[in-house]
C-alpha cells in the first residue's frame, strides 16, 4: 500500500469537514483511484473534535491506514491533536490567522493567510475552500475538475454561492502554486471511474436489489443512514417506507408485513435490537421470514453511540428466548454489505426465519469506492416454498401451514390464498397452526414441531459456504477476525509478510451457521493462531470455544470506540510471536493515535 495518499480534515463539529471531505472523495473516484474514509466525531451537535480521513490509491484501499500525507487542521486543536500521524515528506495546509504549527517540523508547513486571501469575509466559511484548491494543487490536480464539482456542490445555494467558491478557490489554488512546493508525486489517474459508497447506503441499495418493498425503522445512530436512503428512494425504488416510534412496533411491523407476503427489513443498533428479541422470538414460531440489521456501537447501554465496536454477537446469538433456527452474518466491506442483503433475504425466504446482519460503525458510516458494474441489481430472487395462488389439490381445507416436512420447511401460503385458510399466531401450534394449548399441552405434538423447525438447520448449515483460508497455509501466523476487521487484518498481514513474517488470514463472515469444524480443521493446521476483534472480551474467540473447543493461542482486542489501524495489529503479533505464549492484549493506543 505504499501508493497511497491519504488525507486528514480536522476541526469542531460545524467547521464543515464534511463538505470538503466530500469534494475530495469526488476528485479521488473520478479520477479513478480506490479509496477509503472514516469520520471519527463526538456524540454532539456542535463544538466536538472531528477527524475525517481519506485514502487512496490505483490498487484496492482496504482501511483508513497508519498516517497521512497532507493533514488540513480547522483549528488550533486539530494542528496539536494529530501530529504523530504525520508521514514523512507530508504538508500541513492551515490558516495562518489561526493556528500556529508549534513544534511541528517532520511535515512542509503551508500557512494560508486567510483574511487577506479572502479580504476579511465569510473567512470562516472560505477557509475550507481555499485550503482544499491549495492542496488540490500540491497534488497536481487541474483546476477544473475541482471547479465542476464545486459547482455541483453549491448549485442548489444558488449562482452567486457558485461564483463566490469559484472565485475563493482560484484564489487558493494559485497561491499554493506561488508559495508551496507539490508532492513529489503527482495523484495518479486511471482509466476507471468509482461509485462512493458508504455502508449504510449500500445496505439500503441491497434492499431494493433483494425485492424489499416494506422497510420501517426508528432512527438510532449509526443505522439511520439506511432509513434517510430508504425514505429518499421509496418511490422510484417502490418500497414503502414507515418511521415507527419504536423498535418493538418496528419488529412487529416489519413481521406483519412479511407475513402478507412482502419482503420487510428493518435496522437498528444495539439499544433498539434489544426491544426487538421478544418480536424476533414471533417471527421464529409463525415461520415468518424477517431480515433484520444490527448496526454496533460501543456499549453497554448508550454507551459511546458514535462509536464503532463489534460488541452485539452475544446478543444476537441469544436474542429471543427458546430453541430456534436463525441466520447471522456479518459483512466483510461495504461492497459486501450491498452483496450480503439479497443473500440474507433469499435463505431467510428460503427456510422462513429471521436473519440478522450484523454492521458495526466503521461500515456503516465510512465510505468506500465500488466499480458501479459490481452493483448488481438484477440479482436471483428465491422466496422459498411460497403458495400466492390456489391449488385445488390441496382441497378446501387441506392446508396444512406447518406440515411436517423432512427438511423442517413447510409450504407458506400467503393470507387470502382461498383454500389455504390457516392460524398464525406465537403460542405453539399443531401442522394446521391450531394451537396446542387450546386443546391440552400435547408433549408429541410439541416435540414434533420443535423437531420439525430445528431440522432447518441442517439444511441452512449447506446452504452457506464455508470460510476459506486466505494467504499460504505454511504461514507463521494466522490472523483471524470477523465483519469489518477484515480490511485492516488484510493490510497488516501484508505488512508483517513483507518484513518477513509469514501471516494469512481467516475471515468469518457466517456466525450462524458457524461451520465450526472446518474453521477448526483450517486452525489446527496453523502454526499460531491469534483472534483479531474490536471488543473488550473476545465475543467471537468465546463463541468459538463453545461451539468447538478451540481456543487461540493469542489475541488481540480493541474496545476504545476506535477501529483498528495495520499497525497496531503488526506491533501486538510480533510482541506475541516473540514470547510464543497464550496471550491477550487488550490494546493502549498513545494519544496521537486516538482520531477524536
Amino acid at each position: 500500500m505504499d501508493r497511497t495518499f491519504a488525507v486528514a480534515i480536522g476541526g469542531a463539529a460545524g467547521q464543515g469537514v464534511a463538505t470538503p471531505g466530500d469534494i475530495f472523495a469526488k476528485i479521488f473516484a473520478r479520477r479513478g483511484l480506490h479509496l477509503n474514509a472514516y469520520n471519527a466525531y463526538q456524540s454532539i451537535i456542535r463544538g466536538g473534535h472531528t477527524f475525517l480521513t481519506i485514502r487512496a490509491g490505483i490498487e484496492e484501499v482496504t482501511c483508513f491506514g497508519d498516517h497521512i500525507d497532507l493533514l488540513i487542521p480547522l483549528n488550533q486543536d486539530s494542528m496539536d491533536r494529530h501530529i504523530g500521524l504525520m508521514k514523512a515528506n507530508a504538508a500541513v495546509v492551515y490558516n495562518s490567522d489561526t493556528i500556529k504549527p508549534g513544534s511541528l517540523t517532520q511535515a512542509q508547513l503551508c500557512p494560508l493567510p486567510v483574511n487577506q486571501l479572502s479580504k476579511g469575509s465569510r473567512s470562516k466559511v472560505e477557509q475550507n475552500t481555499l485550503a482544499l484548491a491549495a492542496s488540490l494543487r500540491m497534488m497536481g490536480v487541474d483546476f477544473e475538475p475541482l471547479a465542476e464539482i464545486l459547482t455541483e456542490q453549491f448549485m442548489r445555494k444558488g449562482s452567486k454561492v457558485v461564483t463566490e467558491n469559484l472565485d475563493i478557490a482560484r484564489v487558493g489554488y494559485d497561491y499554493a502554486g506561488a508559495n508551496f512546493q507539490p508532492f513529489a508525486f503527482p495523484l495518479p489517474m486511471s482509466g476507471m471511474q468509482y461509485a462512493v459508497l458508504s455502508g449504510n447506503t449500500a445496505l439500503a441499495m441491497g434492499g431494493a436489489a433483494a425485492g424489499v418493498k416494506f422497510y420501517c425503522a426508528y432512527p438510532m445512530s449509526p443505522s439511520t443512514g439506511v432509513l434517510h436512503w430508504m425514505a429518499a428512494h421509496a418511490r422510484s425504488a417502490g418500497i414503502l417506507v414507515r418511521q415507527v416510534e419504536d423498535e418493538i412496533g418496528v419488529i412487529n411491523m416489519a413481521i406483519g408485513a412479511a407475513h402478507a407476503g412482502v419482503r420487510a427489513m428493518c435496522a437498528t443498533s444495539g439499544g433498539g435490537f434489544a426491544l426487538m428479541t421478544e418480536g424476533l422470538g414471533m417471527s421464529a414460531m409463525m415461520e415468518t421470514p424477517v431480515v433484520v440489521i444490527d448496526v454496533q456501537r460501543a456499549g453497554p447501554s448508550t454507551g459511546v453511540p458514535t462509536k464503532t465496536e463489534q460488541g452485539d454477537l452475544w446478543q444476537m446469538l441469544g436474542a429471543g428466548f427458546g430453541d430456534f433456527p436463525r441466520l447471522i452474518a456479518a459483512p466483510t466491506d461495504i461492497l459486501d454489505c450491498f452483496r450480503l442483503v439479497p443473500e440474507m433475504h433469499n435463505l431467510a425466504d428460503r427456510f422462513q426465519c429471521p436473519g440478522i446482519i450484523l454492521g458495526d460503525l466503521l461500515l456503516s458510516e465510512g465510505r468506500s469506492s465500488v466499480d458501479p458494474k459490481q452493483l448488481n441489481f438484477d440479482t436471483e430472487i428465491d422466496r422459498g416454498e411460497m403458495i400466492v395462488s390456489a391449488d385445488p389439490a390441496n382441497g378446501e381445507n387441506g392446508y396444512k401451514r406447518y406440515k411436517i416436512t423432512e427438511s423442517g420447511i413447510s409450504p407458506r401460503a400467503i393470507p387470502g390464498v382461498p383454500g389455504h385458510t390457516h392460524t398464525a399466531a406465537t403460542d405453539e401450534h399443531d401442522e394446521d397452526g391450531v394451537l396446542i394449548s387450546d386443546e391440552f399441552t400435547n408433549p408429541a405434538k410439541r416435540r414434533a414441531m420443535m423437531d420439525k423447525r430445528q431440522r432447518k438447520v441442517l439444511g441452512i448449515e449447506a446452504a452457506v459456504q464455508p470460510p476459506v483460508l486466505i494467504g499460504t497455509p505454511t504461514a507463521e501466523v494466522t490472523l483471524v477476525g470477523w465483519g469489518s476487521t477484515s480490511g485492516v487484518i488484510r493490510e497488516a498481514v501484508a505488512m508483517l509478510n513483507e518484513e518477513g513474517i509469514s501471516a494469512n488470514q481467516l475471515q468469518i463472515r457466517w456466525m450462524v451457521p458457524l461451520h465450526g469444524e472446518a474453521i477448526v480443521n483450517i486452525l489446527k493446521s496453523s502454526k499460531y493462531t491469534i483472534m483479531v476483534e474490536n471488543n473488550y472480551s473476545g465475543q467471537f474467540a468465546r463463541y468459538l470455544r463453545s461451539e468447538t473447543s478451540y481456543v487461540p493461542d493469542g489475541c488481540i482486542r480493541k474496545y476504545d470506540g476506535e477501529p483498528f489501524m495495520p499497525h497496531h495489529i503488526v506491533e501486538a503479533v510480533k510482541e506475541q510471536l516473540a514470547c510464543k505464549t497464550h496471550k491477550t492484549q487488550q490494546l493502549s493506543v498513545p494519544v496521537h493515535e486516538i482520531m477524536v
